[in-house]
């Protein structure tokens, strides 16, 4: 029997085992999805809404156990593990409420009266969604397209990355003691080979995919001709501007943050800066000391501020573009040995800031995915907008300035999927979640979201007289 082995990053040890799902147990679990969906699409909104906060309850209760499982899985250190439940949270809940009020896109609509018909769409739900998620964010990522699926009326089949298979089971147990009935939402624990099989053969309706570039393609490969709805979140490497106006201290406590929270591995991080000239030496040093207060260290230590890298060969990846950056004659702000764990050849690494970066360098158009960041002085605006956009990703893009107008004014030039003002790495339930280029395509959270969930289904009716 095939096996899944979580490799915990605090120490190489193995975390999970789980087996992975037979031929038999996936063709079972299709057949229970697509039938559990026929009765759980007639469950009125508002029961599907009290079911999602009645499992966001089994969630928050416990939070500390999970947050253990988080800093083991993938590292995270445990003094910030457990706000993941407070997004997932925040997420779940905005979506319930939403989806019942009395601006619900899952709402019939009503169009205005013609004498003699009566006209109106209805949004049905798709059938099996197919959710792939990630090990960065393994909660805030699945709950992007689990509740909105479930609250539409789809079914819901969870294959989670191998880093973390446990929070897969705890989602789907929580929401089977909220009452969800069985069926609705399950989890497979697969390799790719039989992800890409379920997609392939598996009568799934949707897929929910978020990873790289490269698995959003092979996704992309296995859906060609079934004429299925695809959603995915793929890479980035979102950029920052400071404008000669921004408040400094803010901009660099919020770029700091955005560019080395959970060390680095976050899809909307920061992962190159553009600062006006005028504010370009103050502001690399105040990051510079910042950053030098990080402790590296054992994630499960509650002193830790920064962790492991997912594995070893993650650190290394990054590594590599950085000696590289270096040797082409960009400066190293952090000596990575005033940091104890820091090891080549390890998952812990010490985070960089380097500047004397220009496009030609990997550091500046590679996604990096980890605890580092290139920085370049800008003349002006359209400097700064000409470097933010040169890149085949998309995702998020953050300006810190006093003037909203010039920031609306350089937002609708920027290629980019959201963006912010005097803040950056955040996602809003309220918004379009949403990427260009190779960052992906579809959408999920807000209104917008539950469109790609359901179709459309128009009623014409002509009255009897």
């Amino acid at each position: 029997m095939q096996k899944l082995q979580c490799i915990s990053p605090v120490d190489n040890s193995i975390y999970v085992e789980r087996p992975l799902a037979t031929d038999y147990e996936i063709q079972n679990a299709l057949n229970r999805a697509q039938g559990a969906q026929l009765g759980w699409r007639q469950v009125p909104v508002a029961e599907r809404a009290a079911l999602v906060r009645a499992a966001v309850d089994n969630l928050r209760a416990l939070k500390a156990p999970l947050a253990e499982e988080i800093c083991w899985q993938m590292g995270r250190p445990i003094a910030f593990a457990g706000g993941e439940i407070d997004g997932l949270a925040e997420r779940a809940l905005y979506m319930a409420e939403l989806a019942e009020s009395a601006e619900s896109p899952l709402r019939d609509i009503q169009l205005p009266e013609k004498k003699g018909f009566h006209r109106f769409i209805r949004r049905e739900p798709l059938g099996i969604c197919f959710v792939i998620a990630p090990w960065n964010y393994p909660y805030l990522t699945a709950i992007n397209a689990v509740v909105p699926a479930l609250l539409a009326g789809n079914s819901v089949i969870l294959k989670h990355s191998a880093q973390t298979p446990l929070c897969a089971e705890r989602l789907v147990n929580a929401f089977a003691e909220a009452g969800l009935p069985q069926g609705v939402f399950q989890y497979l624990h697969l390799d790719h080979r039989d992800a890409e099989q379920m997609i392939i053969n598996g009568g799934v309706q949707h897929v929910a995919f978020t990873g790289s570039v490269a698995g959003g393609a092979a996704v992309e490969a296995a859906a060609a001709g079934r004429f299925l709805s695809v959603g995915l979140e793929l890479g980035g490497k979102d950029p920052a501007y400071v404008r000669a106006d921004a408040d400094l201290d803010s901009a660099v406590a919020s770029v700091v943050d955005g560019a080395y929270f959970n060390s680095g591995q976050s899809c909307c991080g920061i992962e190159r800066l553009y600062v006006h000239h005028t504010l370009f030496d103050e502001f690399v040093e105040r990051a510079a000391s910042l950053i030098r207060g990080y402790r590296l260290g054992r994630p499960d230590d509650q002193k830790t501020t920064q962790g492991p890298m997912v594995r070893a060969s993650a650190a290394d990846f990054v590594r590599d573009q950085i000696d590289e950056a270096v040797a082409q004659g960009a400066r190293a702000w952090i000596d990575d040995g005033a940091f104890e764990f820091d090891q080549r050849g390890s998952a812990y690494m010490a985070p960089q800031l380097l500047t004397n970066v220009d496009h030609s360098m990997r550091i500046m158009s590679e996604e990096s995915f980890g605890p580092v960041l290139g920085v370049m002085p800008v003349a002006d605006d359209a400097e700064a907008l000409a470097l933010m956009n040169d890149s085949e990703y998309g995702l998020t893009a953050a300006i810190y300035s006093a003037d909203e107008k010039a920031a609306l004014a350089l937002g609708d030039e920027l290629q980019t999927g959201t963006v912010f003002l005097n803040r950056c790495d955040y996602l809003d339930p309220a918004l379009a979640w949403t990427g260009v280029k190779n960052s992906g395509r579809g959408c999920t959270l807000s209104g917008i979201g539950f469109e790609y969930l359901t179709r459309p289904k128009s009623f014409h009716f002509k009255l009897a007289r």
